[in-house]
């Protein structure tokens, strides 16, 4: 026996057809061997894939639904918070301008205590005259 594994080892020699009647046979062909059919696989596997595809597209399409309707619902509670509060601020800067007018002003400082300024005295530098009649602020009325 050889040391080499038997898959190296040469192939035996075709055993020469016994004599008996004459076959057709071409000079120089040779005897080859032919391997067995092979077996058809089985398509179980490839139809389980596509199966697994087709439903994970489909449990992925629902998912992305889903989170799509989700967003919708908080777009639209947003949009009513949005317009609750866009009332607030309309009622809060009316309030301000109510408070901005002269008028309010005016009484919210005698609230507070402050005094109306009598009228202004001024100095004129050129001369050093005083125009006008310097008073308190408290004493005028």
């Amino acid at each position: 026996m050889s040391a080499l594994p038997q898959s190296f080892a040469p192939a035996p020699r075709p055993v020469p057809a016994p004599p008996g009647p004459s076959r057709s046979r071409t000079p120089g062909s040779r005897l080859r061997v032919v391997r067995a059919p092979e077996h058809h696989r089985t398509r179980v596997p490839f139809v389980l894939l596509c199966i697994a595809i087709l439903a994970g597209a489909l449990l992925g399409a629902l998912v992305l639904n889903t989170s799509m309707a989700s967003a919708a619902y908080d777009k639209h509670r947003m949009e009513v918070e949005l317009a609750g509060l866009s009332r607030t601020e309309q009622s809060l800067q009316t309030s301000i301008d109510a408070h901005k007018a002269p008028q309010q002003l005016a009484a919210s400082a005698r609230a507070l205590g402050l005094v109306q300024a009598p009228p202004s005295a001024y100095l004129r530098l050129s001369d050093g005259a005083v125009l006008g009649t310097p008073t308190p602020a408290g004493a005028g009325g």
